[in-house]
């Protein structure tokens, strides 16, 4: 395996098979075992493992056990500028808590992109590492999300940002 192939691995956490896609270099891609956008799998890309992969399983497996709130992993996202812009403004969302959509735009200096940001955020290629479950609606109503609603709604309550109930995918 060269520095530049793709290795795909399948992780187990509290939500379902996580599939992960890195690079020596960086992560770029983790999918929910249902994922609105799933990104296409090239034929060159490998079964396999790389640091990267052991790494951010590693720093998944503690943000699942409730021992990490950020993660500290190379990251590679595919995508437009602006949508590379948005799901870096994601990042600055601290854990526990939430922004509504319209934040998200005005933190990019985009107050009127509140329907491109959204579109931009569904298209997150990192959920988790990258947070858009952290973004819901301007009246506190948890919107769309590329694993689910369910899923948003484990990770928010995880995280504190939603009151527990009981913590359960379904």
């Amino acid at each position: 395996m060269n520095a530049s192939t793709i290795a795909f691995a399948l992780h187990e956490s509290p939500v379902g098979e996580l599939f992960l896609a890195a690079d020596a270099d960086a992560l770029h891609i983790i999918e929910f075992p249902e994922n609105r956008h799933q990104v296409t799998r090239l034929p060159e890309w490998v079964e396999g493992n790389n640091a990267v992969l052991r790494e951010a399983r590693r720093q998944l497996d503690d943000y699942f056990a409730g021992k990490r709130r950020n993660f500290d992993l190379p990251l590679s996202p595919r995508g437009t500028t602006f949508q590379r812009q948005v799901w870096m403004a994601l990042r600055t969302i601290p854990y526990g808590q939430t922004w509504s959509y319209g934040d998200l735009a005005r933190h990019i200096d985009k107050p009127a992109a509140v329907r491109a940001v959204g579109a931009a955020n569904g298209r997150n290629p990192l959920p988790i590492v990258v947070p858009c479950h952290r973004v819901i609606g301007a009246d506190g109503s948890l919107t769309g999300f590329g694993g689910g609603l369910p899923i948003k709604r484990f990770l928010l309550q995880l995280e504190g940002a939603l009151p527990q109930g009981e913590l359960g995918v379904g």
